[in-house]
């Protein structure tokens, strides 16, 4: 079964409480909160606090997709503010091994998410450990972006692994995600599709915009 995560990247503020409750009674699976520092990509985000605040008007999973360098000094912040999946970018983890230790140490799911350009094969020797793996379908960094096309055969291909290896890793989508491409990326092999202007910036209602994306699939 395929799951939505609404992004409250592209959610309004002045409700956002209000906002993911709309997302989890409109069938989003879990929520992510897109953590950006300013340095690994061109924005400054969300912290720790927003985390704590979308866990008090959520009882969904929430996913703090951890767009920083140095993420290890942050991951104990995030899981005590109640974080359920903690994903590190693996071009900013030298040790990453190390820091997949560090996620499962606090308890949480532990995944790791690549960039358009890193190639799935550094992955080859952890895949066993993880819970989840994000291919970015975007360059990281802003929400609204058009969808690059030619990660769907890396998705593919990192489906044919894990299939071959007989895991339990999720694959996990981010960018571009709406009615048109989300076929796309399920047939690819992906099973969560991260989804911020389409559930947030659509003349819809939230849960219509949910909607919309799961009927795109059927």
């Amino acid at each position: 079964m395929t799951g939505i995560v609404p992004s409250i990247l592209s959610a309004d503020f002045t409700r956002l409480g209000e906002q993911v409750r709309e997302a989890e009674a409109g069938g989003g699976q879990r929520v992510q909160v897109d953590i950006m520092d300013g340095h690994f990509v061109p924005n400054i985000t969300m912290g720790p606090i927003v985390v704590e605040a979308v866990r008090r008007c959520a009882t969904l999973p929430i996913e703090a997709h951890l767009m920083i360098t140095n993420p290890e000094q942050y991951i104990e912040d995030f899981a005590k503010a109640g974080a359920d999946v903690i994903i590190v970018h693996q071009e900013v983890c030298p040790h990453l091994h190390r820091v997949i230790q560090q996620i499962r140490a606090t308890g949480k799911m532990a995944a790791v998410a690549l960039n358009p350009s890193t190639p799935i094969i550094l992955l080859e020797n952890i895949l066993a450990l993880i819970d989840m793996v994000l291919i970015m379908t975007v360059n990281p960094g802003f929400g609204g972006q058009d969808f690059i096309p030619e990660m769907l055969p890396k998705i593919a291909r990192l489906r044919q692994v894990i299939t071959e290896r007989g895991l339990r890793c999720d694959i996990e989508v981010d960018g571009g995600i709406h009615e048109a491409t989300a076929p796309l990326v399920v047939k690819a092999g992906a099973n969560l599709l991260v989804a911020g202007s389409a559930v947030y910036n659509s003349h819809e209602s939230v849960a219509q915009a949910i909607a919309r994306l799961k009927n795109a699939l059927a």
